[in-house]
């Protein structure tokens, strides 16, 4: 997992190389050509909250209503929705699990424009797609994906903004952000500070992440990888839904990850932090600015759609580090296999 974790702004730089960023440009021109009225994502586990990322980057870039299916709906309820004027784009790591290939294949069949992003480009999720995208992130060695979910985000900002531009070529200011992420993703990776703070939350019992916008997917995989690592009970929640009631569980013994962007999302979880204040939770916040009486795991300012791809890099290390406290084995978590089969 260490290994994993550290290959990500490599990964990155992978990704944005001419040969594959050009990839990614013809599928965004493809699609953009097609005009879909709406996103649709499907997808398990981690990735997941990668689709969850492309759907705020969907609604909020390209202004269309975006979602994500619920595969059971058409592999356990024989369930055929009318997909036609949609993209319908399947995110998995490994293209293998049964459920996703059958959404993409009752979406392709309703006349929708179907599209695999997956790590693996020989899938089953590959074949029944239209489209693919290989995120190129290599081999993960470790059950909990971390490169691979980074990589997933990366390919879904990429594939958005090549949407919005029409032709799939980005614009020249967006190239030169993206450009700067491996160098910002090593040097967040270089911080020792999650490592430092693992021992503080060794006996913990349970965990509550949160964050708004872009920020929550961040929340909810930071969450994921704490629970299958560690075993420690995560909880995660949007700002706004913390306020709505769980709320009342956070005190002195309820740690509390919040990730605070420097946008819109992170500047309403101005609202949130005072709150939890009251509360006297422990809270840990990530983000590029320091939040009085909290503690802060530090990354570079960036445009808020971007951070998202740098905020989970101190959460991975912060999932490694404690399950190394608390005696667990991170790259093994016991029930877990690299490919999960559902349907």
């Amino acid at each position: 997992m260490a290994a994993d974790i550290e290959e990500q702004p490599a990964g990155y730089a992978r990704l944005l190389s001419t040969a594959n960023a050009g990839e990614v440009a013809r599928v965004a021109a493809a699609v953009a050509e097609r005009r879909p009225r709406h996103v649709v994502f499907t997808a398990r586990g981690t990735s997941d909250h990668a689709a969850l990322y492309g759907a705020y980057l969907a609604e909020i870039r390209l202004g269309l209503p975006a979602g994500l299916a619920s595969p059971s709906a058409v592999t356990l309820f024989g369930a055929r929705p009318d997909l036609s004027d949609a993209l319908v784009i399947g995110v998995s790591q490994s293209g293998g699990s049964p459920d996703l290939a059958e959404v993409l294949r009752a979406a392709r069949a309703s006349g929708a424009l179907t599209l695999a992003v997956t790590n693996a480009p020989e899938s089953p999720l590959v074949e029944v797609a239209e489209l693919s995208i290989d995120i190129a992130a290599g081999h993960e060695r470790a059950v909990a994906a971390t490169k691979t979910y980074t990589a997933e985000l990366l390919a879904l900002l990429m594939l958005v903004e090549g949407i919005r531009a029409g032709d799939g070529v980005l614009p020249a200011a967006e190239r030169e952000a993206l450009a700067a992420l491996p160098e910002l993703a090593a040097r967040t990776l270089a911080d020792d500070t999650p490592a430092q703070l693992a021992p503080r939350y060794r006996f913990a019992r349970q965990l509550v992440t949160t964050g708004r916008g872009y920020a929550y997917p961040t929340a909810r995989e930071a969450a994921l990888k704490l629970m299958e690592t560690s075993y420690l009970p995560a909880l995660a929640f949007s700002g706004a839904d913390l306020l709505h009631g769980p709320l009342a569980m956070t005190d002195p013994e309820v740690p509390v990850l919040a990730v605070v962007g420097s946008g819109p999302g992170g500047r309403s979880m101005g609202e949130v932090l005072p709150r939890l204040g009251e509360r006297r939770a422990d809270v840990v916040v990530v983000g590029s600015a320091d939040v009085p009486g909290a503690t802060r795991l530090a990354v570079p300012e960036v445009d808020e759609r971007y951070a998202p791809l740098l905020d989970i890099l101190p959460l991975q290390r912060l999932a490694l580090a404690l399950a190394l406290t608390r005696g667990e084995d991170p790259d093994a978590p016991r029930g877990l296999k690299k490919v999960t089969a559902t349907m």
